[in-house]
This record gives C-alpha cells, sequence and structure tokens, in this order.
C-alpha cells in the first residue's frame, strides 16, 4: 500500500460527499454561518462527543438518531455563532428541526441527518433565520456545493482549518478529508471542538467508531488552548462506501486508520495554532515516563501550565515552570532523572542543570512550534501534545466575546 499524501479538497475531497455554506446573519455579518454537508449515499457514521455534564441539545439529538439508525447518515447542518447550549427543551426541539428542515429539503430520512452548533451559551436560536438559511444551504448542495463550509462553522477562529489525504489500499485509491473549528474554550477530554470527517472508504459503523477513538486518544485529546471543555463540541466521521472496503484487523484497516490519525493530527494542530490571540504554536514532548498514559499526563500539565504559556509568550526560558508542571502532573518519577530540553537546546540532564546560552535558549521560543521536551528515566511511555502561548489578545478576545 501506498502512504498517504496530501491532497485539496477537506470535507469534500471523499467521493460522494457535497458541501456549503451560506450567510444567514445568526450572529455574524457578511460571513458564512450555516453549513450543510451531504452524502450521496447512506454512510456509515461515528463520533465522539464533548463530556461536558452541560452538553447542548445537538449533542443529544446527535446521540439519539445515530442510535436510531444504527450508526448511518446522509447529512450534517450546522450553525455558528449560537451555541444552542442551556437551551432546554425548546433547544432539543430547535435542533431537531433544524434536522427535520435539511432532511425535507433534501428529501432523505430525518434520522439520518445529524446537527451540530457552536457559539455563545444561553440564548435561543433565530429559528426563522436558520431554517431559511438550511434552505438556501440545501439549494447551493443542489446546485452542486460551493467551498464555504469550513468556513460556515466559524466562531473566532482567524483561519478555516482543513485536510485530506489519499492513498491507494487493495488497489483502489482511497481518501480521507475533513475540516474543523476551533479557537477558544479547548481542552482535552472529547470533543473540544467541531471536527467533520468524510471518507469513501467503505467500512461498518463499528469499526469506524472504534478507529475514531482510537484517533481522537492521539491527537484531539492531547490538544489544549485555554483548558476549558465546550458545550456541544464533537468530531463525527462518515463513509460513502465508494471505495476500499476495510475490515477490522486487516492490513487495510491499518493503513485507513493511519490515515484517519494523520487527518485528525493535522486538524488537532491547526485547532492549537489558531487559539484565541495566539502568537506561538507549542509541542510538548515527553519520553521516558513509566506509561503512555503517564507520558501523556505529563506533557498534559506542561501544556495547560498557565506559567509554562506566559512564559512562551514572554520568550523566557524559563524552565523551572516546566519542572513543576511535570512534578504536580501526577506522573511518577525521580526528579534526578529528568532531562529537559528548549528545541535544540539541553537546559536539564538527569537532574542537573546545565550551563547553557540564555539567549540561544530564548530564541527557541520564537522557533515554530516551539518544542518543549522532556524524558522523565522512567520507563518507555512517550506521548506529544499540543497547545499555544497564553497572550493579552486571550483575554481581549474572552472580555468581549458576546459584544
Amino acid at each position: 500500500m501506498e502512504q498517504w499524501k496530501p491532497i485539496d479538497g477537506g470535507i469534500n475531497a471523499a467521493m460522494g460527499f457535497t458541501s456549503a455554506g451560506v450567510e444567514a446573519r445568526l450572529h455574524y455579518r457578511g460571513r458564512p454561518d450555516i453549513g450543510l454537508a451531504l452524502c450521496s449515499t447512506r454512510a456509515s457514521a461515528a463520533a465522539v462527543f464533548t463530556q461536558n455534564r452541560c452538553a447542548s441539545p445537538t449533542i443529544a439529538c446527535d446521540k439519539e438518531r445515530l442510535a436510531q439508525t444504527g450508526g448511518y447518515a446522509r447529512a450534517v447542518v450546522v450553525n455558528a455563532g449560537n451555541a444552542n447550549a442551556a437551551t432546554g427543551e425548546r433547544g432539543f426541539a430547535d435542533a431537531k428541526a433544524m434536522c427535520d428542515r435539511a432532511a425535507e429539503k433534501l428529501g432523505i430520512d430525518p434520522a439520518e441527518t445529524l446537527v451540530a452548533s457552536t457559539g455563545v451559551i444561553g440564548q435561543f436560536l433565530p429559528m426563522d433565520k436558520t431554517l431559511n438559511g438550511i434552505n438556501a444551504a440545501v439549494d447551493a448542495v443542489k446546485q452542486g456545493g460551493n467551498e464555504l463550509f469550513s468556513s460556515a462553522i466559524l466562531t473566532t477562529d482567524l483561519v478555516e482549518k482543513t485536510s485530506a489525504v489519499e492513498t491507494i489500499i487493495d488497489g483502489k485509491r482511497t481518501r480521507i478529508g475533513g475540516c474543523a473549528k476551533g479557537s477558544g474554550m479547548i481542552a482535552p477530554n472529547m470533543a473540544t471542538m467541531l471536527a467533520f470527517i468524510s471518507t469513501d472508504a467503505a467500512a461498518a459503523p463499528e469499526f469506524l467508531g472504534q478507529a475514531l477513538r482510537r484517533a481522537a486518544a492521539k491527537t484531539f485529546n492531547r490538544m489544549s488552548v485555554d483548558g476549558d471543555c465546550s458545550t456541544n463540541d464533537l468530531a463525527l466521521v462518515m463513509a460513502s462506501g465508494m471505495s476500499a472496503q476495510i475490515e477490522s484487523h486487516t492490513d487495510a484497516a491499518d493503513a485507513f486508520e493511519a490515515g484517519l490519525e494523520r487527518v485528525c493530527r493535522d486538524l488537532a494542530i491547526q485547532i492549537a495554532r489558531d487559539g484565541e490571540g495566539a502568537t506561538a504554536l507549542i509541542e510538548v514532548t515527553v519520553n521516558g515516563a513509566r506509561t503512555e498514559e503517564e507520558a501523556e499526563t505529563a506533557a498534559r500539565a506542561v501544556a495547560e501550565s498557565s506559567l509554562v504559556k506566559t512564559a512562551v509568550y514572554g520568550k523566557d526560558a524559563n524552565w523551572g515552570r516546566i519542572l513543576c508542571a511535570l512534578g504536580y502532573s501526577g506522573a511518577q518519577f525521580d526528579p534526578k532523572n529528568v532531562s529537559l530540553r528548549l528545541g535544540d537546546i539541553e537546559l536539564v540532564k538527569e537532574g542537573q542543570p546545565l550551563h547553557y546560552s540564555e539567549e540561544k535558549a530564548s530564541a527557541s521560543l520564537s522557533e515554530d512550534p516551539v518544542r518543549i521536551s522532556a524524558d522523565l528515566g522512567a520507563g518507555g511511555g512517550h506521548a506529544v501534545f499540543w497547545t499555544c502561548d497564553l497572550t493579552h489578545g486571550y483575554i481581549d478576545i474572552n472580555a468581549s466575546y458576546r459584544s
């Protein structure tokens, strides 16, 4: 099998998928804020959802419909600017109405239509505008779609986030593509953003779910901006079945999962890079932990430390903050065995501070990405975590988010 190669197209890259974005003026002006993605076949589908106990009714709606169909879907409709969260029974009815309107206009089974929302919490959707926007989105999809779906799902994001790859599996060209949104209210523990992934592979819903959970564990769940787990978020994968057949525990399955993880990782890194107010992408690598789980725990503590994040912003190579975060992370290790690096600059070796150029160490905090590496000297566990610096810009954005 060939290696996965990057291609253009995002969520539209896989055979069978068409999408569009339109402006409904739900919250924003001069930009699309309703998105619709459609599969021409009855697609296998699986999702991972936020674990926030105050989850939006959109989450309950999707769980109900995926359970009802046994893991199949044809379309997903998304709005930006209003989270439809903390909206009670009306919020659930509005989420259902979004699905039903899209299904009616598309002529498909309402149970096979999913929904997502993102934006301000605690406000009801303006349903007249929302339903009119869905009508327009359906018309755009029927006319062949456009390239605006990945823009229509954005809130405070500064850039669109897309990824797509292709390879040959069992002699068939197979593609995986997708897009995501996320800039603030981003923390591990699934899902902490919206991500929509398409593939033309043929795979059962059960396998898709397992593959997505494994991919998310090493990508979306190893990314944080501010430590706040959102009320709305999910990652959804849909498979049109128009290309290679994927069966569990085969070489084809291994190849597919490698491609899925690559797309998820690419989207996760783009989210971390576009963190609200961010000026630097930070990649935290922990080696030498007792287990992979402890490596992830340690890397997460460093990545979510406000002191580490502000030090990166200030270009201050204050490695004591990194060591401190490792120490309270919960990972088990002997401090006498810990080694630390910033970029290629070795700061600590087996518990002993080294002589290094402060100027060069500070300069490493201007690299892209900023690379923080730790070896705990306790075993073979390894994990990588992505985050961004914490700046004045983050405060400015979130102090006036509803304005």
